[in-house]
């Protein structure tokens, strides 16, 4: 295993150098899910399927209640990670193999760590380099939630050509 790293150190992302293969970081603080925040950004995305914003169609369901929209949960978890992974990035490339394991609920708590799973130097923007990351949430009984990868384009330190 990588170094670990606490999320309560005083850092606002990285450059390319600063990031190891296997690095853990674990976010924080968490954040508690409430009713508020699921309706208002399925309001703001127009993502207004009953299942997310009406009681009482909710109750009707599998789940017997609201389902927090999957997509708050991963702009939640890509936000928690920032400090840590992107705060210096120049851009965010792409994400791929997003997936929702679990439902989150109202009043849930989610946590989000990420681990590095490679940092490169570009091929074709020198000083710059590629960080591919993994990020994972987990609710307040650490059961997996959702997981995505993504690649960040972060500058190299002063000096540092590919």
């Amino acid at each position: 295993m990588g170094r670990v790293f606490d999320a309560r150190q005083e850092r606002f992302g990285g450059y390319l150098e600063d990031y190891e293969a296997d690095d853990r970081f674990l976010h924080w603080p968490g954040k508690t899910v409430t009713e508020a925040d699921d309706h208002l950004f399925c309001m703001l995305t127009m993502a207004t399927s009953p299942i997310h914003i009406d009681r009482a169609y909710a109750a009707s369901t599998i789940f017997g209640r609201n389902v927090v929209v999957g997509t708050y949960i991963y702009s939640l978890l890509l936000g928690m990670s920032v400090p840590d992974i992107s705060g210096r990035a120049l851009a965010n490339l792409g994400t791929s193999d997003l997936r929702h394991l679990k439902p989150v609920f109202h009043g849930d708590t989610l946590y989000g760590e990420s681990e590095i799973l490679a940092a490169r130097p570009s091929a074709s923007r020198p000083g710059e380099g590629v960080l591919s990351v993994k990020t994972e949430g987990f609710n307040q009984d650490r059961k997996l939630v959702c997981a995505f990868q993504r690649a960040v384009l972060l500058p190299m330190r002063a000096g540092k050509e590919s």
